[in-house]
């Protein structure tokens, strides 16, 4: 493994990231462009294109499992782990949904994807200001209906470990207010294509299992933790341990 892992790096360094930085711009400005017309047409064309190219140049090879839980006519709030960057290229590629994010505010800055992720309607979250947060989430509501969804990582952040976290409570008081069921997602094994907080990028196997839904309906914020609950349990029953890593020295590029 080390001697292959030593033979990928000329290929990642000259081929891969270029290109992920030149199909950011490419469909980028394509999703920009279509915003202006079809806000749906840019995430599942453009964005949904962008990401399986990348995931097919790494090369991650995903096998996704559970997509007949997914009524396209129904809005759902959808609450996936975090494992790595992939898990965006994951989701974005390869669940095929119309889906919009709850992102972190310092992706707005990234070239290409942070205008065209404004353009076609994602929100930007700022995590220290809980006044500005509260107002991105109803910003998030008027997005979600007739078949639109809105996705969130639930930690919060990408696991150190592979291991499932502390779930935030956003996701699930926005499924609530709005009625809306709540359709969880396991990511598995994308931490080991690239960990975080390195450039450590490999190609591997992934998976990603979509869950059957979770109707709100009876829950109330007393009970909020019983519904945080069952979504973690049907998320986490579905990791792997293969997926559970010791983290990696920052930026180690090898």
């Amino acid at each position: 493994m080390t001697a292959l892992r030593t033979i990928y790096q000329p290929y990642k360094w000259l081929v891969v990231i270029p290109l992920v930085g030149l199909s950011m711009a490419f469909f980028g400005t394509g999703a920009i462009i279509a915003s202006y017309f079809s806000k749906s047409a840019a995430c599942l064309f453009w964005g949904g294109w962008w990401a399986r190219f990348v995931c097919g140049i790494t090369p991650m090879f995903l096998l996704v499992k559970g997509r007949q839980h997914i009524d396209k006519k129904q809005s759902y709030v959808v609450v996936a782990n975090h494992q790595s960057v992939y898990d965006m290229l994951a989701v974005f590629g390869h669940l095929k949904m119309d889906l919009r994010w709850v992102m972190k505010k310092q992706l707005r800055k990234v070239p290409f994807l942070g205008y065209s992720s404004y353009r076609v309607g994602n929100v930007f979250v700022d995590r220290s200001n809980s006044e500005a947060a509260v107002k991105s989430v109803n910003q998030a509501r008027r997005i979600v209906r007739d078949g639109v969804s809105m996705m969130f990582f639930a930690e919060g952040t990408r696991s150190m470990t592979g291991r499932l976290g502390e779930f935030k409570k956003g996701a699930f008081v926005m499924a609530m207010e709005m009625g809306l069921p709540i359709l969880p997602v396991t990511l598995d094994g994308t931490i080991r294509i690239l960990p975080p907080t390195t450039w450590d990028l490999f190609p591997g196997r992934a998976s990603m299992i979509i869950h059957e839904p979770v109707d709100t309906a009876g829950y109330t914020r007393e009970t909020m933790g019983q519904l945080m609950e069952v979504v973690r349990q049907r998320i986490g029953g579905a990791l792997t341990s293969n997926s559970m890593v010791e983290p990696r020295r920052r930026n180690n590029g090898k």
